[in-house]
């Protein structure tokens, strides 16, 4: 007798209680721990960074979790926080992003670090994520990755007292020591 693994599907996910926070990756649904101090104080300063840059220029929108990115049918993520530029904005639906945002970032937390740099971080890349950054507040880094041939590479990995620099954003700079001030 064998046991084969049951496929959630989007339907399933609109079932789940929303007093926790789930994310479905290729079918299998997972709980996401509530994020911490740290966690949020880091989200805060990157999310006002990004908003006054993207959102200043007039280039799109800037988003935070909790909000559904809906990837296919068997792929919904919460990310942290994830830009959408003008051209794609038609991905912005009433129940969340239906479609890939250009940029994604993800503040990893013990609970998740390992689901972030592995099936979210492929996910990403198979559905088009043009930059993903994953920032660490425990190393103090953040990895820059992006789009080549349908993967997510990593371009550079930013430490403490360096300035990280977008490909997809020319002239943005962010001063690490700032991200992560004690």
């Amino acid at each position: 007798m064998s046991s084969q693994r049951v496929k959630l599907t989007y339907r399933d996910y609109l079932q789940m209680p929303e007093e926790q926070r789930w994310e479905l990756l290729e079918g299998d649904l997972r709980m996401v721990p509530t994020p911490g101090f740290r966690h949020q104080q880091v989200l805060s300063e990157l999310n006002s960074v990004l908003r006054s840059f993207v959102q200043g220029q007039g280039l799109g929108q800037v988003y935070f979790a909790l909000l559904d990115v809906i990837l296919d049918d068997d792929s919904v993520v919460q990310p942290d926080l994830m830009v959408i530029l003008k051209e794609r904005l038609s991905i912005i639906k009433p129940e969340g992003l239906r479609g890939a945002p250009h940029l994604v970032v993800e503040v990893l937390s013990p609970g998740t670090a390992h689901r972030d740099r592995g099936v979210k971080r492929n996910l990403y890349g198979r559905y088009g994520v043009q930059e993903y950054w994953m920032v660490d507040p425990q190393e103090r880094t953040v990895e820059v990755t992006s789009l080549k041939n349908g993967a997510l590479e990593t371009v550079n990995l930013f430490t403490a007292g360096s300035a990280l620099r977008s490909p997809l954003f020319p002239g943005l700079t962010l001063a690490l020591d700032d991200l992560f001030v004690q």
